[in-house]
């Protein structure tokens, strides 16, 4: 027998207040932190707040790019830089932040509750 766990959208904010090529930090229930980051062509992206390496909640204040057409944010602490996509980290084997679904209804960016 197969359980489903039920999952909860929760608007954070509109997606006009977060501009391209850059990040913002969301509080869910629990006190989750939450980094949202838009890129062009309409991409979002959702990992941890929490820097792996750091310890610190500091991703969506990190420099988001590509690398080797890998969308990444570097972490402002110590620059490593995390694939948006899957959360792994491209300088340090094994590191990994929590990824979270995002989408853009309404015009309003939604996170799912847990990752």
């Amino acid at each position: 027998m197969t359980t489903s766990i039920e999952r909860t959208w929760i608007a954070v904010c509109a997606a006009g207040a977060v501009p391209e090529w850059s990040g913002v930090a969301a509080l869910l229930d629990g006190g989750v932190q939450v980094a949202i980051f838009r890129l062009p062509g309409g991409r979002w992206f959702a990992l941890s707040n929490i820097d792996p390496v750091s310890g610190a909640a500091v991703l969506s204040r990190g420099i988001v790019g590509d690398a080797g057409g890998v969308p990444v944010v570097a972490s402002p602490v110590y620059k490593e830089r995390f694939d948006l996509r899957t959360g792994d980290c491209l300088d340090a084997e094994g590191v990994s932040g929590e990824v979270y679904r995002v989408r853009v209804t309404g015009g309003v960016v939604e996170v799912e509750d847990s990752p």
